[in-house]
């Protein structure tokens, strides 16, 4: 037996959509969570969902008045150590990249003379 068609609750279906994948599946239901975790964070009511959004957000909000008052606490040493040893690291594989590529002159452009295609009767002024 071969089946072409599927009818469920009145609706006709083709049967391609009997032939789900294992990775489609996962990949609709994480688009779900994504969604319900994006509602339930805009709405603010906690779920499963939003409860690790909401947590890394206050900590982010305890960062910031950590660094705003001058008060630390371990996790907020942590961050700022690393925070200001990963712009030095990046400033020097920016330096060594520059120093490695060629200069190039920038050229200025002239403006150019931009012709309206006898928009307003031609460029004799002895027609009026």
């Amino acid at each position: 037996m071969h089946c072409t068609k599927v009818i469920q609750d009145g609706n006709c279906f083709d049967a391609k959509v009997l032939s789900l994948s294992t990775e489609k599946i996962l990949a609709k239901f994480q688009n779900a969570v994504s969604t319900q975790a994006s509602l339930s964070l805009g709405a603010g009511y906690a779920t499963s969902a939003s409860a690790p959004h909401t947590l890394l957000n206050g900590f982010k909000n305890l960062l910031a008045a950590s660094i705003a008052s001058d008060f630390s606490f371990p996790q907020a040493e942590a961050f700022l150590s690393a925070a200001k040893n990963a712009p030095a690291a990046g400033a020097a594989t920016a330096t060594a990249a520059e120093a490695a590529a060629p200069v190039e002159e920038e050229k200025k452009e002239e403006p150019e003379d931009v012709d309206m295609g006898n928009l307003f009767g031609g460029d004799d002024e002895d027609d009026y």
